[in-house]
């Protein structure tokens, strides 16, 4: 070690090393379903999590009701006509209704599924305690 060398760097530097480690905090996973909402628990990192763990997107639950509203302006397509009399030649009908569309959802998460799950961390700012489940992932390339 050299005169000019300052003894307690490497020490700081471990330090620093250290603490940053200390910050990392968990980031979005995947998780494995192992069975299916409502008694929902699901593999992660080799815990099981249950819905007592879970926050879950209401629109994967069975049964979720979402209402749909707008108007629509169109037109239909053109429909042959036929036997020469004019009343039946050609013809389109306009469109300019209101509409009210009520979807229930039927589907849900099966074992084996593989779901996103974002932590929430605990009141030490480090801890996940609980997770969001946010939606079902696929991989294209069939893994």
């Amino acid at each position: 070690m050299k005169q000019t060398d300052n003894p307690f760097k490497q020490l700081v530097e471990l330090n620093y090393k250290m603490a940053q480690s200390a910050a990392l905090q968990p980031s979005a996973a995947v998780g494995t379903v192992v069975s299916p909402p409502p008694e929902i628990k699901i593999r992660y990192h080799g815990f099981i999590l249950d819905k007592e763990n879970l926050w879950i997107d209401e629109y994967w639950l069975q049964g979720h009701t979402r209402t749909h509203k707008g108007h629509i302006v169109s037109a239909t397509q053109y429909r042959a006509g036929g036997s020469g009399y004019a009343e039946f030649q050609s013809h389109n009908h306009d469109i300019d209704n209101d509409y009210t569309d009520t979807q229930t959802k039927t589907d849900t998460w099966k074992a084996g599924d593989k779901v996103l799950l974002i932590p929430l961390l605990g009141t030490d700012n480090h801890t996940a305690m609980q997770f969001v489940v946010l939606c079902k992932l696929k991989r294209l390339d069939g893994n």
